[in-house]
């Protein structure tokens, strides 16, 4: 089997071109790759659009200054340094500094239901033209969408999710580019590694092919085309 190119974190950051969509993994933060997002930070790569289950974390309002304190988190650190177009996400309320830039004119939010966001990467991913939910009829989710009536219930045709780049987040990974997940870091991992042109895998641990017993492999190696050391400079 060929082996995923292993590449360091400035060469990964360096995938990823001004304008493109980006799938980030992670829920709340938790199997994001961070390490690939502080480097994209410090590229200033520019107008993405994310597609992510969230805003991540953001930084806090302090009540008294006005100004916003702390450290954000996973994609919410792209959001707070202006890198971010477009977030195609299921909620912002982790990050209150983007509702207030949203507010702003200064970001496009595209909110998604949580499900439908992982069926419309999942159908990306497997090639099809968009699936059937009767989630969202008769709310503003359904504006400019097509209502279809199937024996008498309604449904919205929800279109697939595309992907020039997924940054998927590893526990381990193999030098052919299978990854295990470790628990609940697997969230949308898996679905968005099929459905991008380009995925690139933050590995806590870089292992020989074969020594991720086939029961273990979340996401088969044909899928990943470049893996970061966790532990590389």
């Amino acid at each position: 089997m060929a082996k995923a190119q292993k590449i360091s974190l400035a060469e990964a950051a360096a995938l990823v071109k001004d304008g493109m969509t980006v799938m980030a993994g992670g829920f709340m933060a938790n199997g994001t790759a961070e390490r690939i997002v502080d480097e994209l930070v410090k590229t200033g790569v520019k107008d993405l659009t994310i597609i992510c289950d969230d805003a991540g974390w953001g930084r806090k309002r302090n009540p008294q200054t006005g100004e916003y304190e702390g450290e954000a988190r996973g994609v919410g650190k792209l959001v707070q340094n202006r890198q971010v177009k477009k977030l195609i996400v299921s909620h912002v309320g982790l990050n209150p500094e983007c509702g207030d830039m949203y507010a702003k004119g200064e970001i496009e939010l595209e909110l998604v239901p949580q499900g439908t966001l992982a069926e419309r990467i999942r159908c990306g991913g497997a090639g099809l033209g968009g699936f059937l939910t009767p989630t969202g009829v008769g709310t503003a989710a359904a504006d400019g969408k097509q209502l279809m009536t199937i024996d008498g219930k309604e449904y919205l045709l929800e279109l697939p999710l595309h992907a020039d780049v997924a940054l998927i987040k590893a526990y381990t990974a193999d030098e052919s580019g299978n990854v295990q997940y470790k628990g609940s870091t697997r969230n949308f991992n898996p679905m968005m590694a099929t459905a991008a042109d380009l995925v690139i895998a933050e590995a806590d641990h870089v292992v020989p092919a074969g020594e991720i017993g086939p029961e273990n492999v979340h996401t088969p190696g044909i899928f990943v085309n470049y893996i970061v050391d966790g532990g590389m400079e």
